[in-house]
């Protein structure tokens, strides 16, 4: 089997057959985790005297992995053995767990592998391996993860929410998962999550109130700008962070902008983005589109990508600049009043 496609992952891990070893690498180690446990339990059914734990130097003992997945279960069942930090070292124990009998099966966690590694070399061209490779999800694959680890809740969950938290929350599965974990138990089960209980119960402090900072920013509003952005820089703001939130919050008044310009009104122009905006963010938004024309836009996205590569290449004071710059665009905007 080798390389196994993504288009049958979910069979895969149903049924991994008569699969020996199983490779989970790459980047995102919260969606190998995640692809293992399900494995784990679908094989054993949830028994966990059916798991052995494989400590991570056992790769000194080649023979380890092979004897303990000959061996029978207690009560019966199929043995997992789950190797949590599989590197090179274990390429020798694969081997021979791959040639030895009994119904066992081995499941290794990898992180991210050379291709011409011992390990992942070995388990590619074996017929009895199977190699997933576990990179980052972004955009409408994570958006499609996100419903589906809801539904495991029984909890859907209204487009604009799921926006906002595939927008927001990152592309780490495993953060991901815990996110939505504590969202479906603040609804309930068969009950339907809006942006509301995202607000209530994902938002990170920072984030919030760094979009406070700038829409106040971009209305003029230097005192409520001021304070927002020392709230978000209390709640542990990354200031890089900070400032390419700022250049997207732009970008896309600028693309209403333009949409404007062809006879949307500002409502409209707000709603045609994608993703949609946040609906406490809609009135301040359409307050900037009239005070803000697009070409006093697009010379403010040149300043900010100035102002990124100033946190990154001078040796200023990160959080003075970010201040500077919310409390630039405040005096900007309050003197267009």
């Amino acid at each position: 089997m080798a390389k196994l496609d993504p288009k049958r992952l979910s069979a895969f891990l149903a049924d991994p057959g008569e699969t020996r070893v199983v490779l989970l690498h790459g980047e995102d180690a919260g969606l190998a985790r995640e692809l293992a446990d399900t494995l784990t339990r679908n094989i054993t059914g949830g028994d966990d005297m059916c798991v052995i734990d494989v400590a991570k130097d056992a790769w000194r003992d080649a023979g380890l992995l092979a004897a303990e997945a000959a061996t029978m279960a207690l009560l019966g069942g199929r043995r997992v053995l789950r190797v949590r930090d599989a590197g090179d070292g274990f390429a020798a124990a694969a081997k021979n767990a791959l040639e030895g009998p009994g119904p066992g099966l081995v499941i290794m966690e990898g992180g991210e592998m050379q291709a011409r590694g011992k390990l992942r070399s070995l388990l590619e061209a074996a017929p009895r391996a199977a190699v997933i490779a576990c990179y980052r999800e972004r955009g409408a694959e994570l958006a499609a993860s996100a419903r589906r680890i809801l539904a495991e809740y029984e909890v859907t969950i209204d487009q604009p929410a799921l926006d906002w938290l595939v927008q927001n929350q990152g592309d780490d599965r495993m953060r991901m998962r815990r996110e939505l974990e504590k969202l479906a138990l603040y609804v309930g089960a068969g009950q339907r999550a809006g942006e509301a209980d995202v607000l209530a119960c994902v938002a990170e402090g920072h984030e919030l109130t760094l979009d406070e900072a700038l829409q106040a920013a971009m209305l003029g509003n230097v005192p409520a700008a001021d304070q927002a952005l020392a709230a978000s820089i209390a709640d542990g703001l990354n200031p890089v962070q900070a400032v390419r939130g700022a250049l997207r919050h732009v970008q896309r008044l600028q693309q209403a902008a333009a949409a404007m310009a062809e006879g949307m009104s500002a409502g409209d122009a707000l709603g045609s983005l994608r993703p949609p905006v946040f609906f406490r963010a809609r009135p301040a938004m359409e307050q900037a589109l009239r005070r803000w024309r697009p070409a006093q836009l697009e010379a403010l996205g040149v300043a900010l990508l100035v102002t990124e590569r100033r946190t990154k290449t001078t040796g200023m004071n990160d959080v003075a600049v970010v201040r500077q710059m919310v409390l630039g665009i405040a005096h900007q905007a309050a003197r267009r009043g």
